[in-house]
């Protein structure tokens, strides 16, 4: 049974992922036994960095500095990572951005940000690794999609939109490539403990209680309980998955909430 899901020899590309969501999941493949490759768009040094902690921790570790939204780019260094690692099993698309603004004031140019680097970004990575996948007729690709990928919020318009494009564009790579034996799914999380929300944590703010007191669970998530998920659509394990979106989210999704008053 652990076969199924031990990832030994293959490669893992993450997007996104020297911090966060995207750095548990690529900590998460390499303790699978996956060689990871951690990917960020603007800083070596903090990409260095990253490689030397999953270095010192045992984890097969390289780095890759490359602009999702750049589509030359990013065919220039998929060919790099393939002509001196090997071909690259496995490509997850976190590389995200949210930009909250109120949609009637929101200007066009903050809008498109998020649609470039939460949608064509993952377009942009998927058709350069897919091609290549094709040719050897194996692949996993897991988008990183959000509970906006089927809800709305207050200033999420922007965020939400991609999302939802997000998660229709992985059913639709899954339709187009599943005869090449390629398995394209997504992962919508719910809401979870990162330096990025931090600030809404806080002990009695509004948002914090509203999040628990909306999660069946009564709590937030911790990267670590996405690992899970990453490694079962990783594997073989998932090999007749196919167009699914997993959504961790503690049960968020599955109800319409509770009274103020209800314990």
């Amino acid at each position: 049974m652990a076969n199924l899901f031990d990832l030994s020899g293959r490669i893992a590309l993450i997007t996104g992922s020297t911090d966060g969501l995207g750095k548990a999941i690529a900590r998460g493949l390499g303790r699978a036994n996956a060689k990871v490759i951690i990917n960020g768009r603007s800083s070596q040094d903090k990409l260095d960095a990253v490689v030397r902690e999953f270095s010192i921790q045992g984890i097969s570790c390289n780095g890759a500095l490359f602009d999702v939204t750049n589509a030359s780019e990013v065919e220039t260094k998929i060919k790099e990572i393939e002509r001196d690692l090997g071909p690259i099993d496995i490509l997850v698309n976190n590389a995200g951005v949210n930009i909250r603004w109120k949609a009637a004031d929101m200007p066009v140019e903050k809008f498109k940000q998020n649609v470039d680097i939460n949608l064509l970004g993952p377009f942009i990575v998927s058709r350069a690794v897919a091609k290549r996948m094709m040719e050897r007729k194996s692949g996993k690709i897991i988008n990183i999609c959000s509970l906006m990928s089927e809800l709305g919020r207050d200033s999420v318009s922007a965020y939400a939109a991609s999302k939802g494009g997000l998660k229709m564009l992985t059913q639709n790579m899954a339709v187009e490539w599943a005869k090449h034996n390629i398995q394209v799914n997504g992962i919508g999380p719910g809401y979870f403990a990162t330096k990025l929300t931090a600030p809404l944590r806080k002990q009695g703010s509004a948002f914090n209680d509203f999040i628990v007191n909306r999660t069946p669970a009564g709590r937030w998530g911790t990267p670590e309980e996405l690992i899970g998920s990453a490694v079962f659509l990783s594997s073989g394990a998932s090999d007749f998955v196919n167009g699914h979106i997993l959504y961790v989210d503690g049960g968020i999704l599955a109800t319409i909430g509770k009274p103020a008053n209800e314990d």
